[in-house]
């Protein structure tokens, strides 16, 4: 389908389309060991929007969420890959979701923490990477419990470790490569909280441009492509979300 040249533009205005991409969720995207390029499920989507709309394309790569999320609102990128939130939503357009990903709590073997309900007592010191879906979720949601935000997402078990805490939020996959790297550690049973990870873009680009980010995930989804680099990539405990799942 032929896009409107004057979208193509709202997404362009440097002449390239310039995705932000967030490192540090191992579920969107890493980084390869050898060459060091990105790759990931959200790579893909970008490089499959750039076909889309026929431009060049030129990744804006970051290692934290809260990183990603202020180059797109400052607009030194033209969208990126974030999980749904209202304070975000504030200066970026959200698609839909396109992947559900769970939020665990990690604690060690002899903490007295079981469940999700043990998590928020005063005396309780919770990791989260700054800036991230579960730090903005937890602080709303945490009333006694303190949140010591350590600068990035990956960063969060050693933070929990060398500052001595009592718990560890974070990306359900991580944690777990994060305990069988250092022993006497495990996840509680349930997740906290499932995040909504969606495409955005600067509100100041337009509704037409984000009507059309809109349609490009339902087809992404639709089409299979979604499940497609799940596969590829091995990421296991997310779910490709459902046709038109509502970002409120």
């Amino acid at each position: 389908m032929s896009i409107d040249q004057r979208i193509v533009n709202a997404f362009t205005p440097t002449g390239t389309l310039r995705p932000s991409i967030n490192l540090g969720n191992p579920i969107l995207a890493n980084r390869h060991a050898t060459t060091g390029e990105p790759f990931g499920v959200s790579v893909d989507l970008a490089r499959a929007f750039a076909r889309h709309l026929g431009v060049e394309l030129e990744l804006v790569v970051f290692d934290a969420a809260g990183k990603s999320v202020q180059a797109v609102s400052e607009e030194r990128a033209d969208f990126g890959f974030f999980a749904i939130d209202p304070l975000r939503g504030e200066t970026i357009a959200f698609t839909a979701p396109y992947v559900l990903i769970e939020g665990f709590y990690l604690v060690r073997d002899d903490s007295p923490v079981r469940t999700n309900a043990d998590v928020d007592h005063a005396h309780h010191r919770v990791a989260v990477g700054k800036g991230s879906a579960y730090d903005l979720f937890l602080t709303r949601e945490l009333k006694a419990a303190q949140i010591v935000r350590a600068p990035t997402s990956p960063a969060v078990v050693r933070t929990f470790i060398d500052e001595n805490l009592e718990v560890a939020a974070g990306v359900k996959q991580r944690l777990e490569a994060d305990a069988r790297e250092f022993p006497g550690l495990r996840l509680l049973d349930e997740r906290f909280m499932v995040i909504r990870q969606a495409m955005g873009l600067p509100k100041s680009r337009g509704t037409a441009a984000a009507d059309v980010l809109a349609r490009f995930v339902e087809e992404m989804k639709a089409s299979g492509f979604v499940a497609d680099a799940l596969a590829r990539h091995g990421i296991a405990g997310a779910s490709v979300a459902p046709a038109g799942d509502a970002t409120a």
